[in-house]
C-alpha cells in the first residue's frame, strides 16, 4: 500500500515539517519519489520511520540519527558499529530513566507533603516540617 505524507504523519503522531525535515536531514534515503518530488511512503516504511522516532525520542540527535542511517545503506559490513549504537542508545535511556525515578521521588514526596498539610490543615506542623 501507498502513503500520501499527510497520511504518514498522522499514523506516526508527527507533523508533515518534521517529516519534511527529516527528508532534507538525508533521514528517508528509502522513500520513494513522484517526478515531481511527492513523497511515496510504503508500509515497510514505518518500520524506519519508528526506528527514527525511537532514536528522536531517546534524545539522539538529527546528525547522529543521519549517521545511522547511513551505516544501514552500506549494509552488512557495519553491523558491528549499528548494534553499537545500540547498546549507546540503552546507556543513555537507562540513565535517563534512573533521572526520572529520582524526579518521581521527588514528585511523590511533595504529594505526601501537600496531602498531609491538607489532611493537618496547615503545613507547619512539625511532622511535616522534618519531611520538607
Amino acid at each position: 500500500m501507498k502513503y500520501t505524507i499527510g497520511q504518514v504523519a498522522a499514523k506516526m503522531g508527527v507533523t508533515i515539517p518534521t517529516l519534511r525535515y527529516y527528508d532534507k536531514e538525508g533521514l528517508l534515503p528509502f522513500v520513494d519519489k513522484k517526478p515531481d518530488g511527492t513523497r511515496i511512503f510504503k508500509d515497510e516504511d514505518f518500520q524506519w520511520l519508528e526506528i527514527i522516532a525511537c532514536m528522536k525520542n531517546s534524545g539522539m540527535s538529527i546528525k547522529n540519527i543521519k549517521k545511522y542511517m547511513d551505516l544501514c545503506q552500506e549494509g552488512d559490513a557495519t553491523l558491528n558499529k549499528r548494534l553499537e549504537i545500540f547498546f549507546e542508545r540503552k546507556e543513555a535511556v537507562q540513565k535517563q530513566m534512573e533521572e526520572l525515578n529520582k524526579v518521581m521521588e521527588t514528585i511523590n514526596h511533595k504529594i505526601w507533603y501537600y496531602e498531609t498539610a491538607i489532611e493537618a490543615g496547615t503545613e507547619t506542623v512539625h511532622q511535616i516540617k522534618k519531611h520538607e
